[in-house]
């Protein structure tokens, strides 16, 4: 986590001693916010002690539970939680929570940077209050190898002062031994010989390890949290504690802020949400497809309550609709303990972000357990050896997979088989996984439980939430930017319902909020002519604005650059791409000016890409000399005008029944002719008509012709009469 959440989690871990008061004072620490381990000789042959946890709740008499004299440890549980519930908890459906990381010891090294917590009789103050003490020490695993113990040794002797025979560390047995935020045992006795220099320790391994103590967590919590329990208990290694804060460190730079789309166009640098600001919580269904999702079909609510229901998702969504938004805002507030009771099951896990478009465009197969950190490319070195594979083993995994729909149809069982062979070897794994709404089957991942969800278009409250989210951080980047621009724009949207409903993902709605701030309050009034006059302010209107001559010397007309980048667009969707080297770019580019000369002459093609990427503002670099457009509609739009442009429409038809074309068929209808587009939507009725009804899923196939025939018809001013025919019934088919 980073350093302000560790700090606050140091905290938290610290307000989980407790002062246990039974045959003798004691320490305890809270497993569940009603269950406390302490030391056995603490509670003697007492059935009960009295638990208090200073400046907190009144002292309770807790039951004892379990309690081992021979490994010295007991269990005490309360009627009533003794503290409110944690920040960052374990849980496991609605049972209740699992407080603390636990772990072993898996290294033979000194493990230094350690702490104990508790309450010893010396430090009392006012009339013998008793209050917290913090001890730093080091690990020495050998130490006690022979008597099953766990040494701890303090960095500087414990205060000298005491009354009579009493050692400093008397009311300090029971204590817990902490490794950063993982509990590795607790205090039990002071050895001779040592000026009270080391303590002895139960490892909690040898806690959890016991039968009794199992058996008891089944019949109280049931199965599924005492399974829970023992996933959330791994090895640690000296080296983890640190490397996760700095793991923690580098995904929130990465994730904690999102670019939204629209305001480099408005003339000033590239803007950052916070994404406190910028993350709207968006609506979510569960679907109705697949067998396993019948049980909670036609369920929705907002996403984060419905992956709280689920430790296993496939998130549909389409494009722009927020599902690479919500990946990033999981991970940052995850890896910090930021997310509210709802999630709260996600605080304190390890996210492992895997942007499967990323991975394809470096060549790269999918990540093994080591791997893993570094898919999304983050600014750290690299793991320690074995790390992934202890969060994976210990449950404390969150694996975000972003873009299933990004991996080629050919190569989409090898992703499967990757992804369920991950699970099932690490089955206490959390798991997001987002898909475009059509690109695998239903039941693609029913085999590993994942439940279905599809995002939901945003209603009419959520586009004025996402408006007065955009205009805030347009006015805190732009003192300048006054309340008047949000109001004209909130009244445009209740005032015209095409518009509003042109609005219904977060891409379309930053489009709109940026055209709308850059035109001054007039809008497009179509999704094709809304993409159309975005590329317009993109390609040629944002050096006039900002009346910067381009430092390249020259200056590409809209239709040129448009030229240049269909091409590389085409190209892309031919190859079921995102990403393109810089290679790649010269060659597509090379092919292309040997047709446009005025440009040719302007210099060579490597000069003409630089101008491109620096002045376009369609085209990013993701690594180094690897680019992608900064949107994949962006790409779709492009390619649909070169397709229609290259009289390519035949081979559009022939891809007209893949999921991932459909976009690239939607946005072609724009700019057809009057002629092509007769010809477009001809296409796909016929192809519809070609299949058999009675074939499995046939009838759901024809309607899917039918229906993007129609709404590829719609961009059409006039349509031959036989074609217009067709569409009217092909309509009433599909309203019945």
């Amino acid at each position: 986590m980073s350093r302000g959440n560790s700090d606050r989690a140091r905290l938290h871990r610290l307000g989980r001693a407790a002062v246990v008061q039974g045959r003798r004072q004691g320490t305890g620490t809270l497993i569940t916010p009603s269950l406390v381990l302490t030391c056995a000789h603490v509670i003697g042959a007492a059935h009960s002690a009295r638990v208090v946890i200073p400046g907190g709740t009144e002292p309770q008499l807790c039951q004892v539970v379990w309690s081992d004299a021979r490994l010295d440890a007991a269990l005490l549980l309360s009627q009533r939680p003794l503290v409110d519930a944690s920040p960052t908890p374990i849980i496991v459906g609605d049972r209740p929570e699992v407080h603390v990381r636990m772990s072993a010891v898996a290294t033979d090294r000194p493990v230094p940077g350690c702490e104990i917590a508790g309450y010893p009789q010396i430090q009392r103050y006012d009339g013998g209050r008793l209050e917290l003490d913090q001890y730093t020490g080091t690990v020495l695993p050998l130490a006690g190898l022979i008597r099953k113990t766990m040494v701890f040794e303090f960095d500087r002797p414990p205060a000298p002062e005491t009354s009579g025979d009493v050692s400093p560390l008397a009311g300090l047995s029971g204590g817990p031994v902490y490794a950063g935020d993982t509990l590795l045992g607790i205090v039990r006795t002071v050895p001779h010989g040592r000026n009270h220099q080391r303590v002895e320790c139960v490892p909690i391994s040898q806690v959890l390890a016991d039968k009794d103590v199992r058996e008891w967590f089944e019949r109280r919590l049931g199965r599924e949290v005492a399974s829970a329990l023992g996933r959330h208990t791994a090895t640690h290694r000296s080296e983890d504690s640190p490397y996760e804060e700095e793991y923690a460190d580098a995904l929130v730079a990465e994730y904690r802020k999102t670019r939204i789309f629209g305001l480099d166009e408005l003339s000033r640098r590239e803007s950052e949400w916070d994404l406190d600001t910028a993350y709207l919580s968006l609506e979510a269904v569960a679907s109705n497809r697949g067998r396993r999702s019948m049980a909670g079909s036609g369920k929705f609510g907002r996403i984060e309550a419905l992956l709280a229901d689920h430790p296993r998702v496939l998130l549909r969504g389409d494009a722009g609709s927020g599902k690479t938004t919500l990946v990033s805002w999981l991970a940052a507030h995850a890896v910090a303990g930021t997310l509210d009771s709802q999630l709260a099951a996600f605080n304190g896990l390890v996210p492992f972000v895997v942007p499967l478009r990323t991975l394809r465009a470096r060549g790269t197969g999918f990540p093994t357990p080591s791997q893993l950190p570094g898919a999304a490319r983050l600014m750290i070195d690299e793991a320690p050896s074995g790390w992934a594979g202890r969060v994976l083993e210990s449950g404390r995994a969150l694996l975000l997979v972003d873009g299933l729909d990004e991996v080629p149809y050919e190569d989409r069982e090898e992703a499967h088989r990757w992804l369920s062979s991950l699970l099932k070897r690490y089955p206490g794994t959390r798991c997001l996984a987002t898909v475009r709404p059509l690109a695998v089957a239903p039941e693609w991942l029913e085999s590993e439980d994942f439940a279905e969800l599809r995002l939901l278009p945003m209603r009419d409250e959520d586009i004025r939430e996402f408006v007065a989210n955009w205009h805030r951080a347009d006015r805190l980047n732009d003192p300048n930017a006054t309340q008047e621009l949000e109001d004209s724009l909130s009244r445009q949207l209740a005032d015209n319902p095409t518009l509003q409903n042109l609005a219904r993902t977060p891409l379309l709605c930053a489009v709109i909020c940026a055209l709308h701030r850059a035109r001054q309050g007039f809008l497009p009034d179509t999704r094709w002519a809304l993409y159309h006059s975005a590329l317009e302010m993109m390609l040629g209107e944002r050096d006039k604005r900002r009346m910067i001559v381009p430092p390249e010397g020259f200056t590409l007309s809209i239709e040129e650059q448009q030229q240049l980048l269909q091409r590389i667009a085409v190209w892309l969707v031919r190859g079921g791409q995102n990403e393109f080297t810089q290679d790649q770019a010269l060659h597509q580019l090379n092919r292309t000016l040997v047709g446009m000369p005025r440009v040719q002459a302007l210099g060579p093609p490597e000069q003409i890409l630089t101008y491109m990427l620096n002045r376009s503002g369609l085209l990013h670099e993701r690594t180094d000399k690897r680019y992608q457009f900064v949107h994949r509609t962006f790409r779709d739009f492009l390619a649909a005008k070169e397709f229609v442009e290259g009289d390519e429409l035949h081979e559009l038809l022939q891809h007209s029944g893949e999921s991932h074309w459909r976009d690239v068929l939607l946005l072609a209808a724009g700019h057809c002719s009057r002629k092509d587009l007769d010809r477009l939507v001809n296409g796909l009725f016929d192809a519809g008509d070609a299949v058999l009804v009675n074939s499995r899923g046939g009838h759901k196939i024809r309607r899917g012709f039918y229906r993007l025939a129609v709404l590829c018809a719609q961009h059409g001013a006039w349509l031959e009469e036989s074609t217009a025919n067709r569409v009217q019934a092909a309509g009433w088919a599909l309203i019945d």
